[in-house]
């Protein structure tokens, strides 16, 4: 019988945040955590992009959590502008790692706001295997942060988005392209918004491949 995700509360530095999770059963599975784009823009965990990263790990052998950042949803707290959400994400890590002490490898994950925090969490916990950032912004986010980027990863951006300038994201790619021990893989999605309107599969095929080569071996 197919196990369900549970829709639950775990503990959080300003309270109570409002988590969906799923537990695979094998052992030594990897753990996943999944992360909402931005709460003041109506940013939640149940955002399509989200649920579909949250699907795709659950369905590729991951344990694997989504929360609503603090003030969102049913969860406690305020908007902290980043800091207070890097707490949260940091909490969710925690408990999911907790959960599953027997995990073999350790991914986050986030999208657009969700993304920055991926990728500000990376550089606070090196038990991270892996990272998937969807939508970065680095022309509105400061990414300087990565110096140097500390896990290897996938970025995945559009070559049409309307918020995000394509200078912005080729300096990024030349921040972190090369790195020793380290590899960042840049996938463009074609004729695909911020959103990825219409584009889901492609966005799916992009990220499942990633996470197909880099979890062969477990």
């Amino acid at each position: 019988m197919k196990q369900k995700s549970l829709e639950i509360f775990i503990p959080g530095p300003a309270g109570r945040l409002e988590a969906k999770y799923y537990k695979n059963p094998k052992f030594g599975s990897p753990v996943a955590i999944v992360l909402q784009p931005h709460p003041q823009y109506g940013g939640t965990m149940n955002n399509r992009i989200v649920q579909l990263m949250y699907n795709i790990f659950l369905e590729n052998g991951f344990s694997v959590i989504k929360i609503n950042f603090r003030g969102v949803g049913k969860s406690d707290g305020v908007f902290d502008n980043g800091q207070g959400e890097l707490s949260d994400a940091a909490a969710a890590l925690d408990w999911i790692e907790r959960e599953n002490m027997d995990y073999s490898q350790c991914w986050v994950s986030g999208f657009s706001f969700g993304a920055l925090i991926c990728m500000q969490l990376i550089m606070r916990r090196p038990e991270v295997n892996n990272f998937i950032a969807i939508s970065p912004q680095p022309n509105v986010y400061d990414f300087s942060f990565l110096a140097p980027c500390p896990t290897s990863g996938q970025v995945v951006y559009s070559d049409n988005d309307e918020l995000v300038t394509k200078e912005s994201i080729d300096e990024l790619y030349n921040r972190i392209k090369n790195q020793k021990g380290v590899e960042v893989i840049f996938s463009k999605i074609k004729n695909a918004n911020h959103f990825f309107k219409d584009k889901e599969k492609d966005l799916r095929v992009e990220i499942e491949k990633y996470i197909n080569e880099k979890t062969a071996l477990i």
